[in-house]
């Protein structure tokens, strides 16, 4: 008698939903359904096309310092020609900052890509991001520039740095929340002159509502000290900056890999092997119901447009679902204190508005005279508006773009689903961000020529609201032993993708190796290398801290990590 071949349920075909189906069809027998409610996969790394031009749901930069999920990446779409390896297996070397590595000369099956004549390209992109405060540019990471002494003035710095020596002398005894994170890292007045109102642009809370484990999961070792010493580092070295970039705090890091048709070509490409393999990824359907006996899931249930129901047997249930939608789905006994605390969980939202311009008026200055400037995104530091940050999508791809003498570009927003930003009307939320550029000088509202309206709910899982007892969650479900929570929101952590991809993988290897403890899942993103041996230790730092919004690999991310000034504000 033939073997039922056993099957796994995968809750969300985002990063971490489709890597778990791609590991199982790689390395084992185990059959993946994938259930994906939206009409496209890739979650919060999906690309919308709007009219040929192409839109990233957050900035998402393809870098990770585990090599395992470098190789992955380019195991499905080629690097750019540019910066492959050389043929006949002579290893490509990297550099950053006087730092050198040796690249596998394949990393990944696929060789090289022309993207001129190819289409699944992964290419070399440069990083610039840069803040816009005061109606001025700063770098960011902020670096201790004559540039960035002038446009604050002599006695704005001064107190900065007095601040910030103060705290390292004299640091905070006690640092539970995220304002006293920012203090003890970077002093009181550079955290009111840049942290402050941009974070709680960000959040929609006062700093002092938010964990300070925000803080240490964003920022981790990053602090004033590594910025100058980055800014130092960078001055003298003549060295160009290497693309496997471990040794590199990921607010620094100043090359990145990125999809020829942004972070939405990756999944896509994944989606359509897992489907060549024998995986299903069933689309437009709602998971409705959890079935669970004792401490096994055995069934998930969901939904279509029409209301019909469709059960799926598991044998492994794979969940990327906010974990609200999961435990009120379980239909099983939950504690009381379960549910309290499920039902308390919050979220930051996220909208975007695609304006397609004729130019923008900030420009840079080269000496082929002004050109548009080559940021990938700029965060918005003015109060006086309620924008958060800019993307250049131009920048990002030249592909994204379908007409490159125009000037693609996304406003972001963020806010709470049903708040004032989210219900306003397209037309009205395009108002707005036309008349917001304009007021802080980076447009024309005559330059504009289309624009859409885009809303994420859910992009942001927060650490305030019930947080702090999410671990009474945590213990519950991690008792059903083949249930594994992997990705972003299915972890309620704020997971860069390369994070969101090691929980899946991490949680495949716990099923082939029989393991039911679910620590090391929970573990990825808390150490600084993801649990690989560092060659060297990492270098002190002068500031007594854990670390803290930041952005996507990421994803979406509003915000870098930062000392940088931004990660840590969000992603």
């Amino acid at each position: 008698m033939k073997k039922r071949a056993r099957t796994a349920v995968i809750i969300g075909a985002g990063p971490a939903g489709l890597t778990a189906a791609y590991e199982l069809l790689t390395r084992s027998d185990i059959r993946p359904i994938v259930i994906e409610m939206s009409d496209q996969v890739g979650g919060i790394s999906r690309t919308v096309n709007y009219r040929g031009n192409r839109i990233d749901l957050g900035g998402h930069r393809f870098f990770s310092k585990s090599d395992r999920v470098m190789n992955w990446w380019l195991q499905h779409l080629s690097l750019q020609e540019a910066d492959a390896a050389a043929k006949g297996g002579t290893p490509l070397r990297v550099s950053y900052q006087g730092q050198s590595r040796e690249v596998a000369a394949a990393l990944g099956d696929n060789g090289s890509a022309d993207p001129d004549r190819q289409e699944r390209v992964m290419l070399v992109r440069n990083r610039k991001s840069r803040i816009y405060f005061l109606r001025k540019f700063f770098d960011y990471p902020i670096s201790l520039s004559t540039d960035t002494i002038r446009k604050l003035g002599l006695a704005r710095t001064g107190a900065i740095g007095v601040s910030y020596l103060r705290r390292v002398l004299f640091p905070l005894k006690e640092q539970r929340n995220l304002e006293q994170f920012f203090i003890n890292r970077f002093g009181d007045k550079l955290y009111r002159t840049f942290f402050k109102s941009y974070t709680e642009k960000v959040w929609g809370v006062a700093c002092t509502e938010i964990d300070a484990e925000w803080g240490a999961q964003r920022i981790k070792e990053l602090s004033i000290w590594k910025s100058v010493k980055h800014f130092v580092k960078k001055s003298l070295s003549r060295k160009p900056a290497g693309i496997a970039q471990r040794e590199t705090e990921t607010s620094l890091i100043e090359r990145f890999l990125y999809p020829k048709y942004g972070p939405g070509q990756m999944w896509e490409e994944v989606a359509r092997k897992v489907r060549e393999m024998g995986g299903s990824i069933v689309m437009e359907q709602s998971v409705r119901q959890i079935e669970a006996r004792e401490n096994r899931v055995t069934a998930v249930v969901a939904a279509d447009a029409q209301g019909n129901l469709s059960r799926y047997d598991a044998d492994f249930v794979f969940s990327t679902m906010p974990i609200q939608h999961l435990v009120r789905s379980l239909q099983t006994a939950v504690p009381a204190n379960v549910r309290e605390v499920s039902d308390g969980l919050m979220y930051r939202d996220f909208l975007t508005v695609g304006l397609l311009l004729e130019d923008l008026k900030i420009k840079d200055e080269t000496r082929q005279g002004r050109k548009l400037i080559s940021d990938n995104w700029i965060y918005i530091q003015e109060p006086d508006v309620l924008a958060g940050r800019l993307q250049i999508f131009n920048n990002w791809s030249p592909w994204m773009v379908s007409d490159p003498r125009k000037v693609w570009v996304g406003v972001e927003y963020f806010c709470n689903e049903g708040d004032s930003l989210w219900t306003r009307g397209d037309a009205e939320m395009k108002r707005l961000a036309v008349e917001e550029l304009a007021r802080i000088g980076m447009i024309q509202e005559t330059s504009v020529l289309d624009s859409v309206v885009l809303r994420m709910p859910k992009a942001y899982p927060a650490y305030f609201g019930a947080y702090s007892r999410f671990d009474e969650i945590r213990s519950f479900l991690d008792a059903f032993e083949n249930l594994f929570l992997i990705g972003r929101n299915g972890m309620h952590r704020y997971n860069n993708q390369d994070h969101s991809m090691l929980t899946a993988m991490t949680a495949v290897e716990n099923i082939l190796a029989g393991r039911t403890d679910k620590t090391n899942i929970w573990d990825v993103n808390t150490e600084m290398d993801y649990h690989e041996v560092r060659s060297e230790p990492a270098a002190s730092t002068p500031t007594a801290v854990s670390q803290a919004p930041g952005e996507s690999s990421a994803e979406l991310q509003p915000v870098d990590a930062s000392a940088s000034l931004t990660e840590a504000r969000k992603g």
